[in-house]
């Protein structure tokens, strides 16, 4: 799916331009839950808020838990936007959907990142219908 695709890629780009050496990143782990269901394949962002200087830091999301020690990209200490991106997990090559058909559109909440770390749950309100995939350019559904 091109839109999430890219969202992805415009996540990454900002979390690598803003990375610094010797910065102190913080270990978070939790479960990202949508429908009382743990959502199956998704990612999860930490974006510095403003007033954060930090880099910030993500993860990958399977079967509803995630830990960003795991790819070393935690997020600093401090004020964050996360961003969750939650997939079915049923992948469908035909229709450009690597990760499935999105469960959600992009959820996007403040939190605040404490410096010892921890868990840091999130269950994802019930929104407006998932995002749909663009059509084919050339034109075939």
């Amino acid at each position: 799916m091109r839109t999430n695709a890219s969202a992805i890629a415009l996540t990454l780009s900002a979390l690598l331009g803003c990375s610094k050496s010797g910065v102190e990143r913080i270990d978070l782990s939790g479960t990202a839950t949508y429908a009382g269901q743990p959502v199956p394949v998704g990612t999860i962002s930490f974006l510095p808020a403003p007033g954060n200087t930090g880099p910030g830091g993500s993860a990958e999301i399977k079967d509803g838990k995630y830990d960003t020690a795991s790819a070393g990209m935690g997020p600093t200490a401090g004020p964050h936007v996360v961003s969750i991106l939650g997939f079915d997990g049923k992948a469908d090559p035909s229709k450009e959907l690597p990760q499935g058909a999105p469960l959600f559109g992009p959820y996007q909440i403040k939190v605040e990142v404490p410096k010892e770390g921890g868990v840091q749950n999130f269950d994802i309100p019930q929104q407006s219908a998932p995002l749909q995939p663009a059509p084919p350019a050339d034109g075939r559904a």
